[in-house]
Parts: C-alpha cells; sequence; structure tokens
C-alpha cells in the first residue's frame, strides 16, 4: 500500500510539475503578446490621422499605461472623435478609463458613452491618457483626429464672386486713414480654368461707394486705379500671360502720391511705373475696403488671397526683399482681428507661407535625451535672400557716385516770352507739352509732375509797345535713380536749352535755372528725439525715448507751392506715456505669436516695474499688467534668466499697489494668476486660497475660504497667524495677497538647476515677513508629473539667496504624511514676501517704521550742521594765510570741502531725484559718489601724513608734497569713476540712478534717491575702498597713538590726570579726523544692527562738526586769529601785543622748519608741532606757553 501510495504521489507530483511550467509559460507568452501588439506612448503631429487602443479591436491587455500627445502647431486646434469606444464601466472610472486632457481640465472617460462624440482642444495640444486594471478587458477604442485652423495665418481665403453676397472685407473696427504714401503686400492663386481678362483683387470706395482704390486686370493689362487714376503696370507686370497661377504668387505694390510713381515687387525683381496722375492725391479715409470687386460690371479674381497686409508708408527694395511673416501690416494685417470673412469662404492649407506647422511625426514619447543620444541636437540652417533685381529702362554709362534710395526732385524756374497775347491757360498748355517732348526719349527717365504759370513784367525798352510779354513758369522734375545713376543739374538745364527751338507758338526761353529739392536738414525735435538728413517724401522712423521696442516716425514733405521740403510733426503716438496705453501696447508686443528675445523680455519688464511703482493700479491696469507677464511666461527659461528677479519683484510690488472693492479680488489667465483679500487684523480667525481650472476656459478659478477637490494649488492660514507681530506690524496689516505660477521660467536657481516637479504658489501678508509661526502654514501643489517614487522637498523662493537673484530655500518646511504621487502637502512656519531694502548687507532689515523716522531726521539734521561747520573750517583757513603755511592744515582744508561737497550733495540729492531727469540723476549719484571717495581718501591721506610726520621725524624730504597729495586725493577717486562709467558701456544707467527707499510696511511711500544700482559696484567702490582705507587709518592710528603716548610719557611737568585727559582727547581728535566712525557700518549686523545704525547716523553725519571743534575751534592760533581780526572790546587780541607777536613768530618759524622736515602735526586741542631739535624754536616756544599747558 505504501508503495502504490508512493507511485501515486509521485505521479501527481510529476504532472502538477508539468502544469506549473505550462502554465508560466502561458503567462510570459501572453504578456508578451499583450506587449508586442502595440507601442501606446506616441506623440502625433500629423494633420490628421487614427490611433487605438493596444490589440484593438481585440480586447485591450491589463495593467496598460498609455499615452498619445497630439500636437499641431499654433493657430489650430485639435478635434478628437471616437469611432468606436467600449472600456470597462464602473463608477467614476475607478478600474479602466480614458483620460482625456483638452488644455482646460481633465474628463475620465468610460464605458460605451463616448462612442461617436467629437471633442475640441482650448490650445494646441491635446492627451489622451489610458490605462486598464489587472482585471476585466474590453474591445477599447478607435479615434481619429485632425487639425482645425483657428488663426488666419493658417487659412487662405476664397475670393467670393458675387458682390455684396458673402462679402470679405476690412472688419467695421478697423479705421483707415488717409493714404498719400503706401505698401500693399499680397498672395493670391488664379484659376487655371479662367480665361477671364476683367477682374479685380481688391477695391476701397467711401461711403457713396465711390471707389478710390483698386488693383486688377483688363485688356490693357494690369492697372492700379488711385482716385480715378488708372495706372498701367505695363513694365513690371506681363500683359498678355497670367502672372497670377494655380499656386501662390507674391505681390508688393509701393505708391507715392508725392513723386508720382508705383513700384512693383514681384519675384525678387523691382519695377518703378511713373503715372503722373496719381500726384498729390491722397486716398481718404474710412472707407470699405472689400476683397475682389464690388460691382457686377467687372468680376473678381477666380482665385484665392492670402496674407493681405497694407502700411502706411512706403518700403524700398532691400526692405521688401527681407520682408518676413512677422512684419504685420499697421493698417491692415492678416490676422482675425482685421477682418470680416464668412465662414464659407475659409479653407486651410498645409502649404501657407506664413502657416504654423510640425514636422509630421509619429515617435515614441522619449522620458529623456539620454534615450535620443545626439537626436537630442537641434540642427538651424540659415539662409540668406536672394538679393533682388531692379530693372529700370535707364542706361548704365553714368557715374554712380551718389547712391539713391529713392525719387530725386529737382525745381525747374523757367522764363519765357511771346510777342503775341495769350493766356496763362494757353501759356500752360504749350510750356507743359514742350517739357513733356524735351525729355521724351531721354537718356534718363525723368517726368514732368507739376507746372505753376505766374506773368512776368513787361520787357524794359518796349513798355510803350506792351507786344512783348514774360511769364514765369515753376515745374518740378522727379527722377527715380534705381540703378544709383546720378543726374546733374547741369544735363537738365542744357537739355533745356537745346530744345528752346521747338517750343511752339512764338515762345523763347530767356532764363533757365534748375536746383534739386533740399532735403529736410538733421534736426533733434522734441528733445531726444534725433532725425537725419531725410529726402523729401521719405520717412525716418526712430525709437522712442528709453524702448528698445516702440518707434517714432516723421516724414519729410514736399510743398506743391514752391517746391520746397520741409518736415511734418513727430508721430509720437507709440511713444506715449500714459499707463494704460503703454501697458496695452506692451501687451501687443507679447501676445501669441511674438518672438521675444532676452532683450525685449528686459525692456517690457522694466517698463511695467516703472508703470507699478509710478503709476496707481486699478484693476483693469493690473488686469492688463497680469496678462503681459502671463505672456512673458511662455517664452524659454534662458529669455528670462536675465529679468526674472525684477519681474518676481513686479509682480509682488503689484499685488501690494492694486486697488480693489469689496473683500477681494482675482486675476487670472493663462500662466499666472493673481489674489488680492482684505484681512481685519483684530477678527482675524484664518483663512484659505486655492486654485483650479475653470470648465471650458484656459484661465484659472481662485477661490477664498473654500475647498476646492481638484485645486492645482491651495494655502491655508492658521488663526495665530498674526499673534507675533508687533503693534505697528498689526496695525498696518490690510491685505493678503496670493499669487499662482503655471510656468516656472522665473524661478531659475543657479545653486540647485534641479526641475520642478509641482506648480508654484507665493503667499505673502502686506509687506512684512512672518516666522516662526506656533502653526504651520499648510501649503498644498500638486505635481505638474506623476511621481512613481515621490521624494519630495518643500522649498521656499528666498530672494537672498545666489547675491540677490534668489534661490530655493528649505529652511522652515516639511514634508506632511499627506503627500501622494499626485501632490505634496507642505508645512511651514513662515511667509514670504520678496522686499529689498538699500544697506551694506543689501538684505531686508527689520527696522520699524518709528526708528526709520528718527534715523532720517538725524541723518538730515546731522548732515545740515556738517555741512555748516565743513564751510566753517574752509573759510577759517582760507580766510587767515598765516593758518594755512603748514602741511597739516593744507589736508585738513581739502578733507573739509570733501565733507562739505558730500553733505551737500546728499541733502539735495532727494529734491532733484523729484525731478525725474534721468541724466540729472545719474550726474547728482555720480558725483555722491566722487566726493565719497575723495572723503575717504583725504581721511586715509591724514593718517599717512602723520605717520611720516611723527614715526619718519628724521631726514625725511619729498618734493611738492601737498600737490602729489591732491593728484591722490581727487585723481585717485576721479579714475575709480572714470572706470565705473567706462565699463557701463556708455550706459550709465546700468550703475546710477534713481532707487525707492524708505517704504513702509504696506509697501506705500518712501522716498526716491539718486545713488548706486550696481550691487557689484557698490560693494567694491563703495564697501571694499572704504575697507581698505579704514585698516589703513586703524594700523596708522595705533602708530601714532604709541608715539604720542611715548613722548608725553617723558614729560614729567604734568599729573597723570592731565596726561590721560591730554591723550583722551588726542583719541577722540584724531578718530573722527581719521573717519574711524565709518567703521561702524561694518558691525551692523544681526541683532547688533540698530544700535550701530544710530551710531553710524549720528557719528558720521555730524563728522563735520567735530573737525571743526577739535581742529579748527580747540587750536589755539585759530584762537588767536579770531580775535584778532573778528572780535571787538576787551576780546580783541591787539596786533603790536607781545603775546600776538611771539605766536606769529612760533607758527612762522615752525611752518618753515615743518615745511622743510615734514614733522608738522595737528593732534588734540592744538597745534603740536615736533621740528628736527631746532632747539631755539622749541625753547620759546616753552617758554612762551609754560603757564597754559600747550606742550606734551
Amino acid at each position: 500500500m505504501s508503495h502504490v501510495s508512493e507511485m501515486w504521489c509521485y505521479h501527481w507530483r510529476w504532472k502538477l510539475q508539468h502544469c506549473l511550467y505550462l502554465f508560466t509559460t502561458y503567462i510570459i507568452c501572453m504578456q508578451q503578446g499583450a506587449y508586442g501588439c502595440y507601442d501606446c506612448r506616441i506623440v502625433l503631429t500629423d494633420p490628421s490621422g487614427v490611433f487605438t487602443s493596444p490589440c484593438f479591436p481585440s480586447d485591450y491587455p491589463n495593467s496598460q499605461a498609455c499615452k498619445w500627445v497630439i500636437r499641431a502647431p499654433h493657430g489650430f486646434i485639435i478635434q478628437l472623435t471616437f469611432i468606436d469606444f467600449d472600456i470597462e464601466e464602473a463608477p467614476g472610472c475607478i478600474y479602466d478609463s480614458l483620460t482625456l486632457d483638452n488644455g482646460e481640465s481633465p474628463m475620465n472617460l468610460c464605458g460605451i458613452t463616448a462612442k461617436g462624440l467629437s471633442y475640441n482642444s482650448t490650445g494646441n495640444e491635446m492627451i489622451v491618457s489610458f490605462k486598464s486594471d489587472f482585471s476585466i478587458q474590453k474591445k477599447g477604442f478607435n479615434a481619429s483626429y485632425v487639425r482645425i485652423a483657428v488663426s488666419l495665418r493658417n487659412q487662405k481665403v476664397i475670393i467670393p464672386q458675387v458682390p455684396d453676397v458673402d462679402a470679405v472685407s476690412v472688419a467695421e473696427t478697423v479705421s483707415l486713414p488717409d493714404l498719400s504714401q503706401f505698401t500693399l503686400c499680397f498672395e493670391a492663386t488664379k484659376g487655371s480654368s479662367d480665361d477671364n481678362d476683367d477682374w479685380k483683387v481688391f477695391t476701397y470706395t467711401d461711403a457713396l461707394s465711390t471707389e478710390f482704390f483698386s488693383f486688377g486686370k483688363t485688356t490693357k493689362g494690369h492697372f492700379l486705379s488711385i482716385s480715378g487714376t488708372q495706372c498701367i503696370l505695363e513694365n513690371a507686370l506681363p500683359r498678355n500671360a497670367e502672372f497670377f497661377t494655380g499656386t501662390f504668387q507674391q505681390l508688393c505694390i509701393v505708391g507715392d502720391s508725392f513723386s508720382g510713381s508705383v513700384g512693383i515687387y514681384a519675384k525678387s525683381t523691382y519695377h518703378i511705373v511713373y503715372c503722373p496722375g496719381i500726384f498729390g492725391k491722397v486716398i481718404p479715409g474710412n472707407g470699405r475696403l472689400v476683397l475682389g470687386s464690388n460691382s457686377n460690371e467687372v468680376s473678381s479674381l477666380n482665385g484665392d488671397i492670402y496674407n493681405f497686409r497694407l502700411w502706411n508708408f512706403t518700403m524700398n527694395v532691400q526692405t521688401l526683399a527681407n520682408l518676413s511673416c512677422d512684419v504685420k501690416g499697421n493698417i491692415v494685417d492678416w490676422e482675425n482681428e482685421f477682418w470680416s470673412i464668412p465662414t464659407s469662404a475659409l479653407k486651410a492649407e498645409n502649404n501657407l507661407s506664413c502657416g504654423s506647422y510640425l514636422i509630421p511625426s509619429s515617435a515614441i514619447e522619449p522620458t529623456s535625451c539620454a534615450n535620443l543620444g545626439s537626436l537630442c541636437q537641434a540642427t538651424v540652417n540659415a539662409t540668406t535672400p536672394t538679393p533682388p533685381t531692379v530693372t529700370t529702362n535707364m542706361p548704365d554709362t553714368n557715374r554712380n557716385d551718389k547712391p539713391n534710395n529713392g525719387g530725386m526732385f529737382y525745381r525747374i524756374s523757367i522764363t519765357v516770352f511771346s510777342s503775341s497775347s495769350n493766356t496763362v491757360s494757353k501759356v500752360h498748355d504749350v510750356v507743359a507739352e514742350w517739357l513733356n517732348r524735351t525729355f521724351q526719349n531721354w537718356n534718363y527717365t525723368v517726368y514732368v509732375v507739376n507746372i505753376s504759370i505766374h506773368p512776368g513784367s513787361v520787357k524794359e525798352g518796349v513798355r510803350e509797345k506792351r507786344s512783348i510779354k514774360s511769364f514765369e513758369v515753376l515745374a518740378l522734375l522727379v527722377y527715380n535713380s534705381t540703378n544709383n545713376i546720378n543726374l546733374e543739374e547741369e544735363d537738365i538745364r542744357q537739355k533745356l536749352l537745346s530744345n528752346n527751338g521747338t517750343m511752339e507758338g512764338g515762345y523763347k526761353l530767356q532764363s533757365v535755372e534748375v536746383d534739386p529739392v533740399e532735403k529736410c536738414l538733421a534736426e533733434e525735435n522734441p528733445p531726444n528725439y534725433f532725425w537725419p538728413d531725410t529726402r523729401p517724401t521719405v520717412t525716418n522712423f526712430t525709437l522712442c525715448h528709453g524702448s528698445t521696442v516702440q518707434t517714432a516716425s516723421r516724414t519729410c514733405y514736399l510743398g506743391l507751392q514752391n517746391y520746397t521740403s520741409y518736415w511734418g510733426q513727430p508721430d509720437l503716438r507709440n511713444c506715449t506715456e500714459n499707463a494704460a496705453d503703454i501697458a496695452n501696447q506692451l501687451l501687443n508686443l507679447t501676445g501669441e505669436g511674438q518672438q521675444l528675445t532676452s532683450d525685449k523680455v528686459n525692456d517690457v519688464v522694466q517698463k511695467l516695474k516703472k508703470i507699478v511703482n509710478d503709476e496707481e493700479i486699478d484693476e483693469s491696469l493690473g488686469s492688463t499688467v497680469v496678462t503681459i507677464f502671463s505672456n512673458i511666461l511662455t517664452s524659454s527659461d534662458s529669455v528670462l534668466a536675465a529679468s526674472c528677479s525684477e519681474a518676481l519683484k513686479t509682480i509682488d510690488a503689484l499685488a501690494l499697489k492694486i486697488q480693489f472693492a469689496g473683500p477681494s479680488m482675482s486675476i487670472s489667465t493663462r500662466n499666472l494668476a493673481l489674489g488680492v483679500s482684505s484681512i481685519n487684523s483684530t477678527s482675524f480667525k484664518g483663512g484659505s486660497f486655492s486654485v483650479s481650472p475653470q470648465n471650458n476656459a484656459s484661465d484659472f478659478q481662485i477661490d477664498f475660504d473654500k475647498d476646492q477637490t481638484n485645486a492645482l494649488a491651495s494655502v491655508v492660514l492658521p488663526p495665530s497667524l498674526l499673534k507675533n507681530l508687533s503693534q505697528d506690524e498689526f496695525e498696518v496689516i490690510s491685505r493678503a495677497q496670493f499669487t499662482f505660477f503655471n510656468k516656472n521660467g522665473l524661478f531659475q536657481d543657479a545653486e540647485n538647476p534641479g526641475n520642478l516637479t509641482s506648480f508654484v504658489v507665493a503667499c505673502s501678508i502686506g509687506n512684512i515677513t512672518i516666522q516662526d509661526l506656533q502653526d504651520y502654514v499648510k501649503v498644498t501643489i500638486k505635481h505638474t508629473k506623476i511621481q512613481e517614487y515621490p521624494k519630495p522637498t518643500c522649498v521656499f523662493w528666498d530672494m537672498n539667496k545666489n547675491g540677490g537673484n534668489g534661490g530655493w530655500n528649505p529652511a522652515g518646511c516639511q514634508v506632511d504624511a499627506e503627500s501622494s504621487e499626485n501632490k505634496t502637502v507642505c508645512l511651514c512656519n513662515h511667509l514670504t514676501h520678496f522686499g529689498v531694502l538699500m544697506d551694506l548687507q543689501r538684505t531686508v532689515t527689520q527696522i520699524d517704521q518709528q526708528n526709520t523716522k528718527v534715523l532720517t531726521f538725524i541723518t538730515y539734521i546731522g548732515c545740515g550742521i556738517s555741512a555748516i561747520f565743513s564751510a566753517a573750517t574752509l573759510l577759517t583757513y582760507i580766510a587767515f594765510e598765516k593758518l594755512r603755511r603748514d602741511y597739516p592744515s593744507k589736508i585738513l582744508m581739502n578733507l573739509s570741502t570733501a565733507l562739505l561737497f558730500l553733505n551737500l550733495i546728499f541733502l539735495l540729492d532727494g529734491w532733484i531725484a523729484s525731478f525725474d531727469i534721468e541724466g540729472l540723476c545719474i550726474a547728482v549719484a555720480t558725483l555722491l559718489h566722487f566726493f565719497l571717495l575723495a572723503t575717504f581718501t583725504w581721511m586715509g591721506l591724514e593718517a599717512v601724513h602723520m605717520y611720516i610726520a611723527l614715526v619718519k621725524v628724521f631726514n625725511t624730504y619729498i618734493r611738492r608734497y601737498i600737490l602729489k597729495f591732491c593728484i591722490i586725493g581727487w585723481g585717485l577717486p576721479a579714475l575709480v569713476i572714470a572706470i565705473v562709467l567706462a565699463s557701463s558701456n556708455t550706459n550709465a544707467s546700468h550703475v546710477y540712478g534713481k532707487e525707492l527707499y524708505g517704504r513702509d510696511a504696506n509697501g506705500q511711500g518712501g522716498d526716491d534717491f539718486c545713488w548706486i544700482k550696481n550691487e557689484v559696484v557698490f560693494y567694491v567702490t563703495c564697501a571694499g575702498y572704504f575697507g581698505i582705507m579704514f585698516l589703513m587709518n586703524v594700523a596708522m592710528f595705533i602708530v601714532v597713538m604709541v608715539q604720542i603716548c611715548g613722548r608725553n610719557g617723558k614729560r614729567t611737568n604734568r599729573s597723570l590726570k592731565e596726561e590721560i585727559l591730554r591723550n583722551l582727547r588726542s583719541v577722540v581728535s584724531l578718530t573722527f579726523l581719521l573717519g574711524m566712525t565709518w567703521g561702524f557700518a561694518f558691525f551692523a549686523w544681526g541683532p547688533l544692527t540698530l544700535p550701530f545704525l544710530y551710531l553710524f547716523s549720528i557719528f558720521n553725519s555730524l563728522q563735520g562738526l567735530f573737525i571743526f571743534v577739535f581742529h579748527c575751534a580747540m587750536k589755539e592760533n585759530v584762537q588767536k586769529q579770531w580775535r584778532r581780526h573778528l572780535c571787538c572790546g576787551r576780546f580783541r587780541l591787539a596786533d603790536n601785543s607781545d603775546w600776538s607777536k611771539t605766536a606769529t613768530n612760533i607758527i612762522k618759524k615752525s611752518s618753515d622748519n615743518l615745511g622743510k622736515s615734514l614733522s608738522s602735526s595737528s593732534i588734540g586741542s592744538n597745534s603740536t608741532y615736533l621740528t628736527s631739535k631746532s632747539k631755539s624754536t622749541t625753547n620759546t616756544y616753552c617758554k612762551r606757553n609754560s603757564h597754559t599747558d600747550n606742550v606734551f
């Protein structure tokens, strides 16, 4: 039995083992079959196509994660249609599902409900995701897609053949101005089966249907009609052959009524046709422009038209040759807002010259560049356009030393006389016919476009007979030298004189004068707008002052009365300073389809910064500014890098300044959302803010104090948020600001370049810093990509990192356990705001409003007092010649001069900045910088002189000592300023300019001040420069004090107390003379900031006063000069007094000796003269002052 049992067990064990092998093989094969039947992570860029779920129409496999990205160019949307649809059905599609992201909000589909339905994207991209679980399979889906053009750039227009039926016209909102010059470009096709030679491409009429402007073809050839004059373009376009064919041909027409010429640019060739009938004629404005014909008498071109653009100025050949799709017509452009077009006339095509197209591809979506290898590198081939060919009927036989860019005008003055009596009109006809006949078939193509006749005086000697009459003829001759062939005035004159005998009616020439019409001379009007020498009828363009984008224009006109040129008024409409207008211009500049460079973005940000700082911001203007920032955010990181820091500060300042009514307001755009909510600080009980996608819209929905289950980001503020604030901060709080960024281009961390995996949300309360909270602020942010193995780090943007450029900082934030692969929940104990105050640290300094006012008061009062006493010191030494004979006095005069101007310019700086004159502000900032460096330098030279005088006393002689000191004291600062200005690349506004200082907690108030804007310049030339001087002065101070104490210790005629007091006075006087108090700036850090700021402000603003007291008022020889010349009565010191004479002799002798030995030094309360052991001088001095203790 046991043997049978063993056999039975072995038998079934063998079968079970084989079954297991078979089952494993089946699973492997099934999985390989499932995954092998379809690759379902694909990017689709074809204009149309079909895709299906894996293995369709068989059941889709288990555990699938597919994604199709359907992408179209800008100007298209995508329409997706499900031909078949069957996915496992469940509540909420929690098992198998298809997720459709149309650019607004993802939607989940399952079951069979989507079969036969179509879905449209809101933008040019649609993402279809499909997932299946481990059980229950269905057939799946079969979907087709097609791109649909929504931008006119991607569509042509079928020209209507029946007038006023489905007419294509310029929109009523577009107002056409009067046109005396124009450039018109369009592309058109013509049906190959149409033999009609009588058609029009477009027609422009007034309110009474009178035609003023059209282009078409008759049996005579192609024509351009202007104000009733039809110009046949026989030399420019073929007469018998068709110019327009089955493919699009571009045609540009340039009209100029000043010269009576029409330029035709086609197939890279430029022709000029003269049409004197259009001379001086203007196409009136406010009419109606339609494509095709507007009457039944003439048919419309049987074809299509595309890219119709119109400008109100003429373009030259080179401009037309390089004309790109990005050059928009300033009157009419090929954009939807310019046209009224019925849907039946629109047709999208893939081969339009200015359309947006992607290279069709169906490739597996890469996860990184590493998977692509060298394919990640793009190659750009630049092509140079073929230069145009200019044709003319002029022979190329003359010199070409005068290049020309258009028509040349000559003023012809002729006097004719006749013995017969004729009217002015008769003379006009005769002379006009003679002039045309004279210039016909000449080597030069010229045309007489205007003639005026004035009766002249009766010829002398025959006054009684009155039979010979003269007439003054004034004519305007136009010559277009397209091949740079010059025509001299003398050639015209000789041509007229040689044909004198051909004039009919008995008329003879009496005199002929030919002069070229003068150019409009170069001038500046208004200030900062320079216009060069300009030919008549030419329009010049220049950049608006302070802009790299907006342009101003001015035309040189030709007067038809006396044929002279004159400037028209400058057109500065694009340079308007109205904030709303500027914002609208910037909005157009940054709109969809615009290519933004780093310089353009920086220029836009600077203009927005000026608007936000200087203007009152209402909701309308604020909405425009936010939209502009949203447009900017579509640019690449490299384009945004240079201006991202300023952009963030400006967005934060906008949130602080925007005015709104009600409890809250929000502005939502495609890439940026801004919300502001009022806060009552006394009754604050917490709050929340959330951003979620809107249904059927590309913008976001902002909610306050509402929980959104599908929020992209949310911030929950705890009730204890305001508990740790000071009373001043508590009182000024009035609002909370929230900002949401859909794009992360403004957050570029140089130290941590890792990619963000989430959106960015910012929150701040007023303009204060909130930190060390008792309860956490809860910030929830959705990931932009699903993180299969999430290891998130909560960070905030710290503006103080990377030299003020900002960077990510994880301090004070932690990841909450609620985080998942789709979102991260952060708990932070602080809120941040974007703001920078100016100090040595160049960081935000916590100074309350009261201390700020006190420091400002001390600074201005101290600087005023210092300026007065610096002037008093300087005047004292200038007025009394005996005082300035020694070197210390001369050095002191230079130091006082630098201090005087430093204080005066500082006091006037804020007032000058209020004038808002950039050049003046730069000059004041430069002078303030110069005198600050000069003050530092002269304090250093004081220390150098004391070292030479007290340490190197003997055998030291330097020629032209003071001259060399002056060269260093004034020349070194000037050299530093010159280097700074030279390094700014002729744009000093990058270094010096106006900044706003002293804002309150709400970001309001503050004063403009002209000072250094560049941080590198500040640190190197101010902090670094003074640091060197400070270290040198400290060393000299120690050496000098050691010398003084050593010398004084050898004297026995004073008590210890007297010695201590005397040394203390020396220390104090040297401290202010050498500027030791400026070193307080290096200690204003951390908790010591406020005390040292007070010390710094008090002692440095009063430095001029202290120098006056210790080095002027307390000097004995100064007191004697004051008493001799300024006092009266018993205080006056007589000129013949023994004391005065002795003191004068001492000063003179000591000065002479010190001038040779460099041993003079002003220290303490008096001048102590340490001579080269000049015994007689020392004895006299000691003897005379034995009772006054004036010698150490």
